[in-house]
């Protein structure tokens, strides 16, 4: 029995719903939230269907009233925050001089001030209890600075170091705070419909499946205090590196 709820910030299809599920069906209540309304609704049915608790909460991560409004609603029904995973979705790749300011400043909004917001919220009520975890979700643009991802590697790059600083500032007050970097492509619709060519080619052990995302996630969040890991990698056994 779980004395918290877990939230997944970015749930509603691929690795966040595939979280979501994951977590529920092992007792978690768990609360999701992304900007569309519609998509988290269908996950909640689908979760309580197969007899999980869940709590859908549509939010801007980036806006920072809406995130506060965010925590005080999922706290009301589940009381304190155990695990937050943080697995918004974005991506942008192309030459520097056609990528527009704005898209930069989007893809920051949505996973470094995002992340940013989401994290302080959380801190702030799992400081008090001494315990919880962070998990951010990060890309292989986190660390690698490849050619035609300035704009992704800006935002990814800016979200690994939020999560390393957090975790210097409230891991020695107990509270987990872990980077994960998927280094590879993720087998959700999206890569099916937009690059079908690329999906039928690596085949299915080529793609990493959400469901593995969501186990190494649950590990992280188990792992015992004397034995924490911050950053990891994931990646299909084939894929070059």
């Amino acid at each position: 029995m779980h004395t918290g709820y877990a939230m997944i910030v970015g749930a509603g299809s691929g690795t966040g719903a595939a979280v979501a599920k994951r977590l529920a069906a092992e007792g978690w209540p768990v609360v999701l939230t992304r900007r569309n309304a519609k998509a988290l609704d269908a996950l909640a049915a689908e979760i309580e269907a197969a007899g999980g608790r869940a709590l859908a909460i549509a939010a801007d991560a980036s806006d920072a009233a809406e995130v506060s409004a965010l925590f005080e609603t999922a706290s009301e029904h589940f009381g304190t925050p155990e695990l937050v995973v943080f697995a918004t979705a974005g991506f942008a790749m192309g030459p520097l001089v056609e990528t527009e300011p704005s898209r930069l400043y989007e893809l920051w909004q949505s996973s470094t001030l995002a992340g940013f917001l989401i994290a302080r919220e959380a801190a702030k009520r799992m400081l008090p209890v001494g315990s919880g975890s962070l998990l951010f979700i990060g890309a292989t643009a986190s660390v690698i600075q490849s050619a035609g991802f300035s704009a992704f590697a800006a935002a990814k790059h800016g979200l690994r170091a939020l999560a390393g600083s957090l975790a210097r500032e409230v891991g020695p007050q107990g509270i987990h705070v872990a980077h994960l970097i998927i280094d590879g492509i993720i087998d959700v619709p999206r890569v099916h419909e937009q690059m079908p060519e690329m999906a039928a080619t690596r085949g299915e052990q080529g793609l990493i499946q959400p469901e593995h995302i969501a186990e190494t996630l649950l590990c992280l969040h188990r792992q015992p205090k004397d034995a924490w890991t911050f950053e990891l990698d994931l990646r299909p056994a084939n894929e070059p590196w």
